[in-house]
């Protein structure tokens, strides 16, 4: 007689706080179904793979009834289906394959057969027109032909044909094909460039034109200043100074009044990027220097302290000028000496200005 039986308890069942793994959800199955036509659409054999993964995740476990389970394995496989592409495999048979794909076929001709007139329709060629980049830097001009597919080719327009080492700090003169011509296909492109800042030549393998240096003697500071600023140079870059070697400028704007007597560059020398202007002036009272004199030709000064009679209030005085109209200063070498010296000999004995420096 057997004793009573022991109540079996039952399996623990899954508690509110133990959700079901992530990738067992309605959302991730219904993912997992959506991705097949998207990866599909970009390679057939990813799109097979998610079709695996899919039918993993519908019909392991019990989430889903037996029938959803069937319909999410048929909507998975007809859109994968919708998405691939429909054309022959490898090893298909060719004439099956062209059945279900009307493709138009060229035949070659038969031995001794006559080739018709009309030829079958070949695929437009894209066409385009040359762009124009004369005027701009050839780096540009490189980059713009290269993307649409042109072999590009540059060299030196000028009759320099120098190196071409820095493409942009090039600027393009010249251009082969020109622009708007029509192009089609990828073809070859050729730039003839100058440095920038330099005049584009006539022609291809000519001169660069520098400009030339009119003649600028006689005509005032503005009128000079104003025709070398036509020639591209730089503002900075063109200068006045006093034309006789004991002289000086006023402050600016106090010589409007002068003259040119002497330029560099002279008259028809190029004038290069780099190159300055120097305008030697002198003013109206004293006139412009001897040129067979050469430029170290100074103005009179009868007292020799380096002030040229004409500004100097003081012609017969060396020891007075413009700069000291009270005397130049004298310093005694001693500080606490008796006082028995004279003048003369306390200006011999301290330091003076004339003596020990250039003014004088």
């Amino acid at each position: 007689m057997s004793g009573p039986s022991t109540p079996v308890p039952p399996p623990p069942s899954a508690g509110p706080g133990s959700p079901a793994p992530w990738w067992r959800t309605s959302p991730a199955r219904l993912g997992a179904v959506a991705a097949v036509p998207l990866l599909g659409a970009l390679d057939e054999r990813v799109g097979f793979v998610m079709l695996l993964v899919a039918l993993v995740l519908l019909w392991r476990g019990d989430a889903w009834p037996t029938r959803g389970k069937v319909l999410g394995t048929v909507a998975a496989t007809a859109l994968l289906g919708g998405v691939l592409p429909a054309q022959p495999r490898s090893g298909a048979d060719p004439a099956a394959s062209s059945e279900g794909t009307a493709r138009p076929t060229v035949s070659a001709p038969a031995f001794g057969a006559t080739v018709p007139a009309t030829a079958p329709a070949t695929p437009a060629v894209p066409v385009e027109r040359m762009t124009d980049f004369v005027g701009k830097r050839l780096d540009l001009a490189f980059s713009r032909s290269r993307k649409r597919g042109h072999e590009v080719r540059y060299h030196d327009a000028s009759a320099e044909a120098r190196e071409v080492s820095a493409r942009s700090l090039w600027t393009v003169c010249f251009q082969t094909p020109a622009p708007g011509t029509v192009m089609t296909g990828n073809g070859v492109v050729e730039f003839g460039a100058v440095r920038t800042g330099e005049p584009c030549p006539a022609r291809e393998g000519g001169a660069v034109p520098w400009p030339r240096m009119p003649d600028l003697v006689g005509k005032t500071w503005p009128a000079a200043r104003t025709a070398a600023l036509a020639l591209g140079v730089p503002e900075w870059r063109v200068r006045a100074e006093a034309a006789y070697l004991n002289d000086r400028l006023p402050d600016e704007g106090a010589y409007d009044d002068w003259r040119v007597c002497r330029q560099d560059p002279g008259e028809g020398a190029e004038v290069r990027e780099d190159d300055g202007v120097t305008l030697s002036l002198s003013s109206p009272e004293n006139g412009c220097p001897d040129p067979d004199r050469g430029h170290a030709v100074r103005l009179p000064d009868r007292d020799g302290d380096g002030d040229p009679d004409y500004r100097d209030p003081y012609p017969r005085d060396r020891n007075r000028d413009t700069a000291f109209p009270d005397g130049r200063p004298h310093y005694g070498s001693s500080g606490g000496g008796s006082g028995g010296s004279s003048g003369g000999d306390s200006d011999r004995g301290g330091w003076s200005p004339c003596r020990h420096t250039r003014w004088c």
